[in-house]
């Protein structure tokens, strides 16, 4: 099994920034993919930014430039740097690893930003 423990989210004004981080344990292969999905009130799960064991990445046009995705493959950890934040980007933040067609999740981390 794969357990994922998320940090670092909170509330912040617009124009701020936050680092969210989440720590994956367990069964971790060497491959894998790890992200950051987020829910707003009243919509789906999106993906927000994902990267790969070898460093690729993948964003959401919403938050290119703006947002950093990247990861410790020693401490099988991936963050999210995330600036100029806006109103536009609250919402549970739920991080996401990816091995072997399995799918785990964290527990979920709330953003909340102010105008």
């Amino acid at each position: 099994q794969v357990q994922l423990v998320e940090s670092g989210g909170g509330l912040v004004q617009a124009g701020g920034s936050l680092r969210l981080s989440c720590a994956a344990s367990g069964s971790i292969f060497s491959s894998n993919t790890m992200g950051w999905y987020r829910q707003a009130p009243g919509k789906q799960r999106e993906l927000v930014a994902a990267i790969t064991s070898g460093s690729s990445t993948n964003y959401a046009d919403s938050v290119k430039g703006r947002f950093t995705i990247s990861r410790d493959n020693a401490k099988n950890t991936v963050y999210l740097q995330m600036n100029s934040l806006s109103p536009e980007d609250t919402g549970v933040y739920y991080c996401n690893l990816q091995q072997r067609l399995l799918y785990y999740w964290g527990q979920g981390t709330q953003v909340t930003v102010s105008s």
